[in-house]
């Protein structure tokens, strides 16, 4: 297939974007696959901070991150990713922020991201980001939790101010079963209008 399917759209993006030494955010670490990959692409100069709530995803992201070798790029954290500015190093800036939105792959189907807190992650992880920067949201929507998520996190991207975001869906219209999508937001510089003298 010519058309990227939706992990490789997102590591492509964070592939051109993400150099050694940046600082970046897993938001939601699941199993660890996409904090590898960030760990990876900031190097031994670079930083991953991870979030997960359940003391599983935590464990398996720590044995495959020491499997890789990657281990002391990255910090993993059993909290909420809607406390993300209380619980990073004061000043700190973050490159680009990726979040897997819905349940743990092979775990509790019944432990999903939840819409508020969604949100509250976003907003932080927009508030910490570098002109520039990328905030990757894949959405899984195929139940219902997802479907809520899925509403309100739509809603609050495209009200998001043009002049301050750029707002991209990706995504395959013509697939069954909810397919997950992918929104990216892309910190702009904000121009300032020059004032005439008179």
């Amino acid at each position: 297939m010519n058309l990227k399917s939706i992990l490789p759209f997102s590591h492509d993006l964070l592939t051109r974007l993400i150099l050694p030494g940046d600082t970046v955010v897993d938001a939601t670490i699941g199993n660890g696959h996409d904090t590898a990959f960030l760990a990876n692409l900031v190097g031994v100069n670079g930083h991953v901070f991870g979030f997960d709530i359940q003391q599983e995803a935590i464990e398996a992201t720590t044995q495959l991150l020491t499997e890789k070798h990657v281990a002391d790029q990255a910090t993993l954290l059993r909290e909420s990713h809607a406390n993300m500015i209380e619980l990073l190093p004061q000043q700190t800036e973050i490159k680009a922020a990726i979040f897997n939105l819905g349940y743990l792959p092979g775990g509790d189907k019944t432990i999903t991201t939840l819409a508020d807190s969604t949100i509250k992650a976003i907003e932080a992880a927009l508030s910490l980001l570098t002109i520039g920067g990328i905030v990757i949201l894949v959405i899984y929507h195929g139940h219902p939790e997802g479907q809520t998520e899925k509403s309100a996190v739509l809603r609050y991207t495209e009200a998001l101010p043009q002049e301050q975001f750029h707002v991209l869906e990706y995504r395959f219209i013509n697939q069954r079963n909810n397919p997950p999508f992918v929104i990216a937001i892309e910190k702009r510089k904000i121009k300032r209008l020059r004032q005439n003298s008179r």
